[in-house]
């Protein structure tokens, strides 16, 4: 097995997140995706989407290079009925994470870690039931609380909690890092509003506020290379060994966040891409041989930008410039 790549930054490559469906069962207002609704279950792959063999395959080839990380998103991942069969056939060598809205985790979640997964995300934004159909336009809440008290049981602990911050959801944070502070076998990962992604600027917050309200609760602070993130401890001081991880992801206009980006992305129709917020430059693997593959995967590491997909891009003079364009934002005056 060789080395991991490294780009031209210096980051070497360890990890890929994989999109196995763009389907959802939500409709959640801050994604740029349509969801379906949530009365629909577990399919088969459509046709625009790799199949099991396609993603095994893909996932062989990259451990060749050193990549010892897979995590699986969709939209909804678990709407895929070939799930299991995919995590099991994941390479020994791999740690395997997936990120959920928890809704189908009730009842799969024993076979997932018996399949091989190791640990789970899952998106909650609210406590209250209104406020979560709110956010999700979906009935779901207790499905997902059913979710997550199934992938505990079931050994996918700590599980952490996904939650977008933004202006609909600001006013839930304190109770929800509460709530994980309260709960053994919980995380809290805070995730910062990308409006460039959504169209809706105006849902934006400043996530330094987050920042700096935990900075003042926390009993501890870590700081996480990957991402330049740091984790907040709460509730460490009580003695019935409870307490609670929280942790920002906040890549808007934040320079350092890609430093240590280890990743690579796979859409659900089989195109790799340096950047998961960048769409510029995909690259298909064409028919999926391992040739293929290991082409792709190459050139993809080989451009990978310094800074967040879009906002820098290269000027005529090979140096990276912001790009005002994606941005929407009017050209400094000088």
């Amino acid at each position: 097995m060789a080395g991991p790549l490294a780009d031209d930054f210096g980051r070497e490559v360890t990890g890929v997140r994989i999109s196995l469906t763009d389907r959802c069962n939500f409709d959640c207002v801050y994604c740029h995706n349509e969801g379906l609704g949530d009365t629909r279950g577990p399919m088969e792959p459509s046709d625009e989407e790799m199949t099991a063999d396609d993603v095994v395959r893909f996932l062989e080839v990259v451990e060749g290079y050193g990549v010892d990380a897979v995590k699986f998103t969709g939209g909804e991942p678990m709407l895929r009925q070939d799930l299991e069969e995919i995590i099991e056939r994941t390479p020994d060598s791999m740690e395997v994470s997936m990120t959920t809205n928890g809704t189908f985790l009730p009842g799969r979640a024993e076979d997932l870690k018996a399949a091989g997964l190791d640990r789970v995300n899952v998106s909650q934004d609210a406590l209250d039931p209104d406020d979560f159909a709110e956010v999700t336009k979906s009935g779901a809440y207790e499905k997902v609380l059913e979710g997550v008290k199934a992938a505990v049981d079931a050994g996918l602990d700590p599980v952490k909690l996904n939650m977008v911050v933004f202006t609909h959801t600001a006013g839930y944070v304190e109770e929800m890092v509460d709530h994980v502070a309260d709960n053994q076998g919980l995380q809290l990962q805070l995730i910062q509003y990308m409006p460039e992604l959504t169209g809706k600027p105006e849902w934006n917050v400043d996530i330094g506020r987050v920042h700096d309200w935990l900075a003042e609760k926390a009993d501890r602070v870590e700081h996480r290379e990957m991402h330049d993130r740091k984790r907040y401890f709460v509730g460490e001081e009580s003695d019935d060994e409870t307490g609670g991880m929280v942790e920002i992801v906040d890549p808007v206009e934040n320079e350092e966040f890609c430093a240590n980006c280890g990743r690579v992305r796979v859409t659900h129709e089989g195109y790799l891409k340096g950047c998961l917020n960048r769409n510029d430059d995909l690259r298909s693997m064409g028919e999926m041989t391992r040739e293929e593959i290991a082409e792709t995967f190459e050139e993809v590491v080989a451009n990978r930008v310094p800074y967040y997909g879009e906002y820098l891009v290269e000027g005529e003079d090979g140096e990276y410039e912001l790009n005002e364009k994606y941005l929407g934002t009017p050209p400094a005056a000088d």
